[in-house]
């Protein structure tokens, strides 16, 4: 079923913002992002655990690659892959390693191997302070010829929870919800980190929800949760309440998947 990476590269490395030569805005708390990467893990270990986005991406890798007629000998999969992807990749013929972030996994610092005919990231690199380092450690760690695919939360995701949580903050809206990228700057992203033809693409997924529990729930399980370094004050009772009922029974919310491709030349 592949190989585990789980390595973690000391700080005489160097990071991806010493790549890009600026020093990246920390938007997000390494610390959180740990936590919450830990805690799906768990759930993910219990029956009935959401999949959904993780499935969803692993579909329209495997499309792609079809598409593409692209068959990778040695594969990189960061993130929390489904076993049936790495099953499948791995019957083809392919040397699957894993990565990933909550063990010891640093996507912004150079990679420890290169030469991977496909590295995959799945949902991870929306919660990264310096993306396009992170973009550029993936084409670095290519062998000539080798593909980069990268899906995650895009712009656009979550419209009716960040509703009802501007309605709860009322006049004094806090940080609650991650800023997300959107299809333009994926594409600047790409070129600024030397990805050769890229493709950048966003699609939707649409999940009918029970209540607000049930929403939280998913995304705790697909670490989803707010990472953010500096966020907003946990909601009191009274502001909770608005959020519980606003939300509703049945509620369709939306999830935008981002998926940044290109190739190392």
């Amino acid at each position: 079923m592949g190989r585990d990476y789980r390595l973690r590269l000391p700080s005489a490395q160097g990071s991806g913002s010493a790549v890009t030569g600026q020093t990246p805005p920390q938007i997000f708390s390494p610390a959180r992002r740990l936590a919450a990467r830990r805690r799906a893990l768990a759930l993910q270990a219990r029956p009935g655990a959401a999949t959904y986005l993780m499935d969803d991406m692993a579909e329209d890798l495997v499309e792609r690659l079809a598409f593409l007629r692209h068959q990778p000998k040695r594969v990189l999969l960061i993130g929390m892959a489904p076993n049936s992807l790495i099953a499948d990749l791995t019957a083809q013929g392919a040397d699957v390693t894993q990565a990933e972030p909550a063990a010891g996994f640093a996507e912004e610092r150079p990679f420890p191997e290169s030469g991977f005919d496909l590295i995959a990231s799945f949902g991870t690199l929306d919660t990264v302070n310096d993306l396009p380092g992170a973009l550029i450690h993936i084409r670095n760690a290519l062998a000539p010829g080798g593909l980069g695919i990268a899906s995650f939360s895009g712009a656009g995701c979550l419209p009716a929870l960040r509703a009802v949580m501007l309605a709860a903050d009322r006049e004094r809206p806090a940080p609650r919800i991650h800023p997300a990228v959107d299809v333009r700057a994926g594409g600047q992203l790409l070129q600024r980190a030397g990805w050769a033809d890229p493709v950048v693409d966003s699609r939707p997924l649409e999940v009918r929800f029970s209540s607000l529990a049930s929403l939280l729930a998913d995304l705790r399980a697909q670490a989803l949760t707010n990472v953010l370094l500096q966020s907003g004050p946990a909601l009191d009772r009274q502001q909770y309440s608005i959020v519980k009922e606003q939300f509703g029974t049945g509620t369709i919310e939306r999830f935008e998947i981002l998926t940044l491709s290109g190739w190392k030349r």
